[in-house]
């Protein structure tokens, strides 16, 4: 678990520049403002004191960073990569949903686990690998990036300590900072990887988290599989056009958001599409096939009647015609 000390507040001087009072806070309606992708890579490295701006152009992050980029097309799904702190572990790598943790990973031996693990889907082969489980909260606290990660993030992991050791769920929960997730106008961002009633994973992405939302995030999205809708970013695995229709079947017809559950029902399929059976227009059923065309019997509205029996008329008149004429002649 991580631990930190005398970050109990921002200073006023920096809270309206780079904390929780800055202007920009709830500004924007931050749902779908994450790209789909299937898989999150958490490479442990060093201590958010230590990272550089750009954590992912030096050492073992950008050995992995190099081949995310150069071998994207071999990829079995769309990837994230992210360092958190290492702890003492570093050269850890982290894998979501796939919950497994491979050890020690040295520099020479990063193009080998990519090809192994990322690219066929298999185990590695050097080993070293070990399955976790519980709950995993990543918070962005890259200062070197942007102040205002530097600013929300410690407070925000704070407040999770204090409330993760209230409840006794310190054996439960993995605490960790992270790098940039994306976004810095969010601040502060955190992930969440947690199991839903299934056992599925799903990575859920939040914004404009302050330290207020922590006793809400353990108790509703930890504890009961709720997303708190006005902060709530994303999902991983969930398309961009799924992830904006998901979103607007969770607003009420006033504007404002509701809390919705998120791990079963109708709002969730088993793999993970999502489609709110009582807000869609249901559609006609294919009734018969004929090679490569499908029959659909739909009900006709008003107009579409008035100008089928129209052209039904039109063509009887014709054909009347057409038969008179047929009998002068003949």
């Amino acid at each position: 678990m991580t631990t930190v000390e005398n970050m109990s507040s921002v200073p006023a001087s920096e809270d309206t520049e780079f904390g929780f009072k800055r202007p920009e806070m709830y500004s924007t309606n931050i749902a779908n403002s994450i790209t789909s992708y299937g898989r999150h890579v958490f490479v442990l490295y060093k201590t958010p004191e230590a990272w550089i701006s750009h954590v992912e152009e030096e050492g073992l992050p950008q050995r992995f960073a190099t081949l995310l980029k150069d071998r994207k097309s071999d990829l079995l799904v769309q990837t994230k990569l992210n360092v958190c702190e290492g702890g003492g572990s570093d050269g850890d790598v982290l894998i979501f949903p796939d919950m497994v943790r491979y050890k020690g990973i040295k520099d020479t031996e990063v193009e080998s686990f990519f090809e192994d693990v990322l690219v066929n889907g298999k185990p590695w082969r050097s080993g070293r690998e070990e399955k976790i489980s519980g709950t995993f909260v990543f918070v962005c606290t890259h200062a070197s990036r942007d102040k205002r990660c530097g600013v929300c993030g410690p407070v925000i992991l704070e407040r999770f300590v204090q409330e993760i050791g209230s409840r006794g769920l310190s054996d439960q929960i993995s605490l960790k900072r992270c790098s940039h997730v994306g976004q810095h106008k969010y601040a502060g961002n955190i992930i969440i990887f947690s199991p839903d009633s299934a056992g599925k994973i799903s990575g859920n992405w939040y914004g404009y988290v302050t330290p207020d939302d922590v006793p809400e995030l353990l108790d509703q999205h930890i504890a009961k599989g709720e997303i708190i809708q006005r902060i709530w970013r994303g999902q991983m695995g969930l398309s961009e056009g799924v992830a904006e229709k998901e979103h607007e079947q969770r607003v009420v017809p006033n504007g404002n958001p509701v809390v919705e559950n998120f791990t079963g029902g109708c709002c969730q399929g088993a793999n993970g599409s999502v489609s709110c059976c009582q807000n869609e227009n249901p559609k006609p059923e294919p009734v018969k096939k004929e090679g490569k065309c499908a029959i659909w019997f739909q009900p006709l509205d008003k107009e579409e009647m008035y100008l089928g029996a129209a052209v039904v008329g039109a063509v009887a008149t014709i054909a009347m015609i057409g038969y008179t004429f047929f009998k002068r002649s003949g």
